[in-house]
């Protein structure tokens, strides 16, 4: 067993109400610089809907993620080496700017400066990339509240899926009733694809934390992690010629900090932790026959923070006490392995991932109630778990690979929670019953209401901070799947480059960021730990170095059209001479 750490988030979809402040503020620190204008590391997507990019669900046209060969072992979907050799200056297997959608702004200028007349002047969109007119079709956001409509749901590939168990007028009447927001970040898989499909060793994942990254040094723009990543979370910017993703705001994390798209949340519904997993399984777990059982396969490698022999396990890896605690009171392993209410999103791509989610029940009860029904009820709300077999489905080809156990399951624990606390806020007779009917006691069915309902800041991120005297060891750690047979994980190949250790970032961003986030005043302009950057400025003054300097006013000339200090310094003419 070897004891590894990864940091994780799980996102209770019940709350999510489409509001975008998580991608608005992930695209002002992540994504505001040339070249990335249509990249988007954190979008919410409407579903039944086609996703971002579009289709990006549909890997018999991708070719994303893992598959089993035909001796039962693991194989990137797009193919291995020989293949991407072959392909590598022209990869067919990839999406176009379409897909994504074409980045635009408006002539403004035209709209400002046009002359007087009598029709009134309009600010046309034109292209960010070849700077000319061009009619908006697409983009991240234009499915956006409307994926439920039957004349956009058909196109959403898991509503493809879900036709061919289903009649077509059941099918259409679920696409009616029912509509969800999916945020969705990079998965910082355990068993990452778009790792393994990196030719220069680019791509890595950290040792210290799961977090997977890209070194912009070694990247040299091939783009086949963009092929290998199922759930096209990885983008190209055309401007650099590099691979960009995802970070998980490392730089926060490693300071204690939650992520930025958590930190904004209007719904509070993302939570961010800690867990335990047995590196050593990883693969054997991702290479079970069937894909149904890929989330039990997930749940056996995460380890018990509590047992002294997973603890003994980690304080061996290196692994520090204050981890091992953070770990024991997360808020992931709680939702995921103990309440077991999380699911991973696709598992059936076998890479393990790393994000997680609490289905929506909201559409249940609320069905109910508009037919007069007492939405609440734990018994009306399990015979509408049982009876609207369509949502259900929906859910288990996002969640379960199809399983729609799991997600039953799941929506039961939910609905019991609901029922029982009900019974607690009006003060009425307990009922242990509906906690023993979805296995669990009384007692965890209000601990799991208070951590999805009514948790703090300090209960939703334990996020343990990395140590001072370790800073000059971020980003130099091997990464965690530099070990024999991981996958992707080779020496110099026919690349000619191998997949060695990262080029070190500088550690100033770890200093600057925890003397910025902690101390109760301004930073000192005169510190060096006290630069800034968007990720940790405050809002307070306007440190040196973060804007523009104000244009200062022009000196009148002194004689000979020099400076007045230029013409009272100058020597005479005898002195000259």
């Amino acid at each position: 067993m070897r004891v590894m750490a990864q940091l994780a988030m799980v996102m209770n979809l019940d709350k999510c109400i489409g509001c975008h402040t998580c991608s608005v503020t992930c695209k002002q620190a992540w994504t505001n610089r040339p070249g990335v204008e249509y990249v988007w590391f954190n979008n919410v997507e409407t579903r039944p809907g086609q996703g971002y990019p579009r289709r990006y669900e549909d890997q018999e046209r991708w070719r994303g993620g893992w598959r089993l060969n035909r001796r039962g072992r693991l194989t990137l979907t797009a193919g291995g080496r020989l293949r991407k050799l072959l392909t590598i200056f022209s990869n067919p297997v990839m999406p176009t700017i379409d897909d994504y959608y074409e980045p635009w702004t408006y002539d403004y200028d035209t709209l400002i400066t046009a002359p007087v007349g009598e029709d009134f002047p309009v600010a046309r969109p034109k292209s960010l990339l070849s700077g000319k007119p061009m009619a908006i079709e697409w983009s991240a956001n234009w499915d956006d509240d409307l994926g439920g409509a039957p004349e956009l749901g058909h196109l959403d590939p898991m509503v493809a899926q879900v036709r061919e168990r289903t009649s077509e007028q059941v099918l259409m009447e679920y696409e009616k009733s029912f509509m969800m927001y999916l945020p969705r970040i990079c998965e910082h898989c355990l068993n990452p694809s778009c790792v393994a499909s990196c030719p220069s060793g680019a791509m890595y994942k950290r040792s210290e934390d799961g977090i997977v990254l890209v070194d912009q040094d070694r990247c040299r723009g091939w783009r086949m992690c963009v092929t290998g990543c199922p759930y096209k979370k990885v983008y190209f910017n055309h401007r650099t010629g590099k691979a960009e993703k995802c970070t998980f705001c490392y730089p926060r994390v490693e300071v204690g900090l939650p992520t930025v798209c958590s930190e904004t949340c209007v719904g509070r519904l993302r939570y961010i932790g800690l867990v335990l997993y047995d590196a050593d399984r990883v693969t054997a777990a991702a290479s079970v026959p069937d894909e149904t059982d890929l989330y039990a396969a997930q749940l056996d490698l995460m380890l018990d923070p509590h047992d002294p022999e997973v603890i003994a396990g980690a304080r061996r890896e290196g692994i520090s006490d204050d981890w091992i605690e953070a770990a024991q009171r997360s808020p992931i392993h709680a939702l995921a392995k103990t309440y077991r209410v999380a699911l991973p999103l696709h598992p059936e791509y076998r890479t393990m991932p790393m994000v997680w989610y609490v289905p929506p029940l909201s559409p249940v009860s609320e069905a109910l109630r508009d037919t007069g029904f007492d939405g609440e009820d734990v018994d009306n709300l399990f015979g509408a778990i049982e009876t609207l077999r369509i949502p259900v489905a929906y859910l288990a080809s996002l969640f379960s690979a199809g399983d729609t156990t799991v997600v039953d399951g799941v929506l039961r624990r939910l609905a019991a929670m609901r029922s029982y606390m009900r019974r607690v806020t009006l003060g009425e007779e307990l009922d242990e019953g509906i906690a023993a009917a979805v296995g669990m006691t009384g007692d965890q069915l209000v601990e799991l209401y208070r951590l999805l309902a009514i948790a703090k800041y300090e209960d939703r991120y334990v996020i343990p901070s990395a140590y001072a005297e370790q800073g000059h060891q971020l980003e130099e750690l091997a990464c965690s799947l530099d070990v024999d047979g991981g996958p992707g994980m080779y020496g110099s190949g026919p690349f000619g480059e191998a997949s060695g250790r990262p080029v070190p970032v500088s550690v100033e961003t770890f200093h600057a960021l925890r003397q910025r986030q902690t101390s109760s005043g301004f930073a000192d302009p005169e510190s060096r730990a006290a630069k800034v950057n968007l990720l940790n400025w405050d809002g307070r003054g306007t440190p040196p170095g973060m804007f523009p300097p104000a244009a200062e006013p022009s000196e009148p000339p002194g004689p000979a059209g020099g400076s007045p200090e230029a013409s009272s310094d100058a020597p005479s003419g005898e002195e000259q001479r």
